[in-house]
């Protein structure tokens, strides 16, 4: 593998316009329906896009877009003047009504691009004796909660209240909360189903419903969870799916079920996402060494946050006490740390009283942080969608990132399939401090996989024929037999002794 060139400044269709577009709130969710683990099994991206809704006329400002002049003032406080590209191709049809399904890389906006029209709607349609009015699903409560910021800071010279509803939090208060008909409930769908369950939940004069991250819940299979809230949903409502990837083959079947007549709209391509973060790999050979090579990182590169993201748990518990010490402060983030926790960890990296988080994919997506420039993939991660989604939390809103993934030889063919998915080849990298025995395959086939030795291939079909059904040993046949009976010549056989001292 060879090294590549930095991507230079040139910008692409569909990337945010740099510092003045509203910032997307992050995403937390990959590839989904099972993330594929199996080098083979990373799908293959596509160049032909699908069907886009018709163009709309290009809105250099958010003026253009015909917003509510409360909601002008609010994004004037904010301090953004022109809306992204997917705020441009969304918010029209989603004011005109139109059921949408859109595609946008993570770091674009697409928050932005869906609060907006549904803020403009609830403005516009006045109705405080109604129940709750818009509902928003998401994946993770992390994503949720940002979610929620962003709501309060765009509505907040209008009178629309919105509330959360996750886990982590007082079942009781919550439902209280409930029976006060906010005019927006964002949360996620495992905490709904058990408000569901409970009683809690009429959405009988729903008026929008947005599932973002749509592909991240499919994958952490919230299928029947989703459908069977959408299905509670006031039928005549607005839908609107947003992800930042086409998604597995049965978001299909989510579509078909959840969205009526939608118009699509892709703003990338897989392999035109993360343009102006570099993308590196090192070999490793062993944990010891991962751990090792990742200390070092942390200590010589130049960064002003960064995120170390492992596949397990135990990993991430162990990762943590490995690099903590006084000059390392960081914190652990994943499933199974309370709310508290996992609030205080967020809420310190974006205030910088620390720049290390090591977490596993619970933070891939729903993190938008500013000055996060480093991501290392401790391990690597099991799909290209999840590796998409944990380079996307650097390198947003066209700003440079470092993406820096560590490759044992088992995980040598996974990394070369999710080269071939993004159709990008990444840069490999040595680092003199700490060398490794392993530098990769010694032979490639074509796709970039490691190609296995002759003999190897030769004894393993020999193992194979042996120990194929029907094909007994010599060994297994003759343990088989009984043994045969002694001849004993009519009586007059020699009687065997055993042999005296």
């Amino acid at each position: 593998m060879t090294d590549i060139p930095e991507q230079d400044d040139t910008t692409i269709k569909g990337n945010g316009i740099k510092g003045n577009g509203i910032k997307d709130n992050g995403q937390d969710s990959s590839q989904a329906s099972a993330p594929d683990t199996a080098g083979d099994s990373v799908q293959d991206a596509t160049d032909t896009p699908i069907d886009t809704a018709p163009a709309a006329p290009t809105a250099t400002d958010f003026v253009a877009l015909q917003i509510h002049e409360r909601l002008l003032k609010a994004i004037e406080a904010e301090g953004f003047s022109a809306p992204t590209p997917v705020q441009q191709m969304a918010i029209p049809p989603a004011l005109a009504g139109h059921d949408l399904r859109v595609t946008a890389q993570t770091g674009s906006g697409k928050t932005a691009a869906f609060l907006l029209p549904m803020l403009q709607q609830l403005i516009a349609n006045p109705d405080y004796q109604a129940g709750t009015r818009a509902l928003i699903l998401l994946p993770t409560r992390e994503l949720a909660r940002q979610t929620l910021s962003q709501v309060e800071k765009l509505a907040r010279f209008t009178f629309i209240k919105a509330e959360l509803v996750t886990g982590g939090e007082d079942f009781k208060v919550q439902a209280a909360k409930i029976r006060k008909n906010p005019d927006i409930l964002i949360g996620t769908p495992g905490r709904f189903i058990e408000h569901l369950t409970a009683n809690n939940l009429d959405f009988s004069e729903l008026m929008m419903l947005v599932l973002d991250e749509a592909d991240r819940m499919l994958d952490m299979g919230l299928n029947e969870d989703v459908l069977r809230l959408a299905a509670l949903c006031n039928p005549a409502r607005q839908t609107l799916l947003f992800s930042a990837t086409p998604g597995p083959s049965s978001m299909a079947d989510v579509v078909a079920a959840v969205l009526r007549d939608p118009q699509e709209i892709r703003v990338n391509r897989v392999q035109d996402l993360n343009e102006k973060t570099r993308q590196q790999i090192i070999t490793v050979d062993d944990i010891a060494h991962r751990e090792r090579l990742t200390q070092w990182l942390l200590a010589n590169e130049t960064y002003d946050k960064a995120i170390v993201f492992t596949n397990t748990r135990e990993q991430a518990d162990r990762l943590g006490g490995y690099l903590r010490n006084p000059s390392m402060k960081l914190y652990v983030l994943h499933g199974e740390k309370d709310q508290k926790e996992r609030k205080q960890a967020l809420d310190r990296l974006r205030n910088g009283d620390i720049h290390v988080l090591v977490a596993t994919d619970v933070a891939a997506r729903g993190l938008d942080i500013s000055g996060l420039d480093l991501v290392i993939n401790f391990d690597m991660p099991r799909s290209g969608d999840e590796y998409l989604h944990r380079i996307g939390r650097t390198g947003r809103f066209g700003s440079e990132g470092l993406a820096i993934s560590l490759v044992a030889a088992h995980e040598w063919n996974l990394m070369s399939s999710i080269e071939r998915y993004l159709r990008q080849q990444f840069e490999q990298r040595l680092v003199a401090a700490h060398p490794g025995n392993y530098k990769g395959p010694k032979k490639l086939k074509s796709s970039g996989k490691a190609a296995g030795s002759k003999k190897k291939k030769l004894k393993k079909k020999v193992a194979a024929a042996k120990n194929a059904p029907g094909k007994k040993s010599a060994a297994k046949k003759s343990a088989g037999k009984k043994p045969a009976a002694p001849d004993l010549k009519g009586g007059f056989a020699t009687p065997k002794r055993k042999p005296t001292a």
